[in-house]
């Protein structure tokens, strides 16, 4: 699968404009750049969780999505995928259908880190032949910025809010695409938005066209959650790469592989700062927990260090 920057941009859009996500959003761009992995001519099959990115690029009886598209319930879009692969072998085995599909479900941290685990795992762990991407971002934000199990140490949000007695969410974030990697399917990936976006481009390809299930986690910002301004997203993605906070990696068939080794890599309160949701960690009586939050990305920085040398 070789890549061609020219070409894969100049692909015509699956994502069409006029929905109606904010400006500066993470999950509207990671649907327009994972898509673009489909080869051209080449036919899907899209389901998406209930969250932002479906409410807002579906509207009765307007969708936003030129391929086939189905609104799934928050807990069950991987196994509603699963039922219409399931249904398309049938057909296909029947001679009933000639055509190709690739098959896709996209779902926000909520859908996919807690209220979907379930469905993802059951579909990953029968051999589904689906991609299923989850725009990362960070906090159930369709319903109000609530934490989620994928919610960064110390981030404020309405459920883990900032003040005297709360310094915002009190655990890490869970490492999911570690836990997809231990279903041993065939391709598990992490990414998120870069200058040139090549690193989604080529991890979107490879998971499409994978034999079986295949995973991609990619950080997706959120400029009302996050609290940033609209054009600083790809900087604020940058900086994520940069200071270790979301590596990027691959795992093959069981090998992990590490796409990315920043040759200077920049302290965590880099990333931190650039978002509202971390302010309170600049004041002097909490600038030790911006410690804590540095050891937690160091260990498990080494951890992927120490799994991609096996």
């Amino acid at each position: 699968m070789g890549y061609n920057f020219k070409e894969t941009m100049n692909k015509p859009e699956r994502f069409a404009p006029g929905h109606r996500m904010c400006a500066g959003c993470g999950a509207t761009i990671t649907a327009r750049n994972v898509l673009r992995g489909l080869h051209e001519g080449d036919k899907a099959v899209i389901s998406c969780a209930t969250g932002c990115l479906n409410v807002s690029s579906f509207m009765y009886p307007y969708v936003a999505w030129e391929d086939s598209y189905i609104h799934s319930a928050f807990e069950n879009a991987s196994s509603t995928m699963s039922g219409v692969e399931g249904a398309y072998k049938a057909l296909k085995k029947k001679g009933k259908l000639k055509e190709d599909y690739k098959f896709i479900t996209f779902g926000g941290d909520g859908g996919t880190y807690d209220i979907g685990i379930q469905s993802l795992s059951g579909a990953m762990e029968r051999g589904t032949n689906m991609t299923y991407v989850c725009y990362d971002n960070g906090a159930y934000m369709n319903t109000g910025t609530q934490r989620s199990s994928a919610t960064p140490m110390y981030a404020d949000t309405t459920t883990t809010p900032v003040g005297p007695k709360c310094k915002g969410k009190a655990q890490y974030r869970k490492d999911l695409a570690a836990i997809l990697a231990a279903h041993d399917i065939p391709y598990v990936a992490q990414t998120t938005l870069l200058q040139g976006f090549k690193d989604m481009h080529v991890k979107a390809e490879k998971a499409i066209y994978t034999d079986g299930p295949a995973f991609l986690n990619v950080m997706s910002p959120c400029p009302t959650g996050w609290k940033y301004k609209a054009d600083e997203i790809m900087e604020i993605c940058k900086l994520g790469v940069e200071t270790n906070y979301w590596p990027l990696f691959e795992v093959i068939d069981g090998k992990w592989i590490l796409n990315y080794e920043p040759k200077k890599r920049l302290p965590i309160e880099e990333f931190l700062r650039t978002q509202g949701r971390f302010k309170h960690l600049f004041k002097p009586e909490n600038e030790h927990l911006i410690e804590e939050f540095q050891k937690e990305v160091d260990r498990r920085w080494d951890d992927l260090l120490f799994k991609c040398s096996r």
